[in-house]
């Protein structure tokens, strides 16, 4: 059982990278989709109870919004993986641009979420944390572990 949290600013690659690698193993759970926090909530629960792994494909901008997640994976005894995606602001606006129609995030929204954005941590309880950054071709991403090793 996985609980995977994605982190980083609109337009950083978080659900194409989810679409990529973990739409076949992982139920996805996004606040946009479901346009509640309580509805988010219920399919959380019931992943927790069901012991399917999920992925949480939000902008967890924050440590307190990421605690929503990984206190109760890690009390279910799912294993917790941060997924933190690097980008500056200028290649965020420019994906940006290239969304469709209804799917386009307000540059001013953007550009508050990197504001909030903090570096995700161990210390918050993540089992593994990576660093994600968009590669070269399409849909490629360069994934690295951070090496330091939880206590």
């Amino acid at each position: 059982m996985e609980a995977v949290i994605l982190i980083g600013i609109q337009g950083s690659g978080k659900s194409t990278f989810c679409r990529e690698r973990l739409f076949h193993t992982h139920v996805r759970i996004n606040l946009d989709m479901l346009q509640s926090r309580h509805r988010e909530m219920l399919l959380l629960t019931a992943c927790l109870n069901a012991k399917q792994s999920f992925v949480v494909d939000n902008t967890n901008a924050t440590t307190e919004e990421r605690a929503r997640y990984i206190a109760p994976a890690r009390s279910a005894g799912f294993k917790v993986v941060g997924c933190y995606f690097e980008s500056t602001v200028q290649e965020a606006l420019v994906r940006n641009e290239l969304r469709g129609p209804g799917h386009r995030v307000p540059d001013r929204g953007l550009r508050g979420t990197f504001a909030r954005l903090q570096a995700p941590t161990l210390k918050e309880g993540y089992d593994t944390l990576y660093v994600v950054r968009i590669g070269d071709g399409p849909n490629e991403f360069v994934v690295s572990e951070l090496p330091v090793a939880r206590k």
